[in-house]
């Protein structure tokens, strides 16, 4: 509760303030500004691959997507713990409120040899995990067409 002394008050009762002092408020949202910035990029994957782009449509991630990456140097991680390929489905089977039903993305580097990513598809699959998605970065239709060298107008 704020007050205010006049020149012209003549007792020695104060008189009440009636405005809203909004300080407490300000440092209070300030805070929790602070603690939102630093929390938000830790809610990602932050093993660095460089995945190829793709023109299809994205569709819709769940609320807590189980990523499986493979790294250049062919380790696995899920999430952003690491695990040997043998490990893989055991460590899936580990992960609470982990179905066979629930969606596994699969994110591979683009050094990561074709025959490499089917032999983690393999593992999957064998251990009962058939609902797979392939995650890429979203790219234009045409940087991708010029990308592979076809011809982004139509010949006569």
């Amino acid at each position: 509760m704020a007050f205010s002394v006049a020149e012209n008050d003549t007792d020695d009762d104060f008189a009440e303030s009636h405005e809203i002092n909004v300080t407490p408020f300000i440092d209070v949202m300030l805070v929790l500004l602070i603690i939102f910035m630093v929390a938000a990029p830790l809610s990602t994957v932050d093993l660095p691959i460089d995945l190829p782009t793709s023109t299809a449509t994205p569709t819709k991630k769940p609320d807590k997507p189980t990523y499986v990456s493979i790294k250049p140097d062919l380790s696995l991680a899920i999430g952003e713990t690491f695990v040997k390929r043998v490990d893989l489905v055991s460590a899936l089977d580990a992960i609470p409120d982990m179905s066979k039903d629930k969606y596994i993305f699969v994110r591979a580097d683009r050094a990561v040899p074709y025959g490499e990513l089917m032999d983690v598809l393999e593992f999957l699959r064998k251990g009962g995990y058939s609902k797979v998605k392939l995650v890429a970065l979203e790219g234009v239709p045409d940087a991708a067409a010029a990308a592979q060298g076809a011809p982004t107008t139509p010949n006569p």
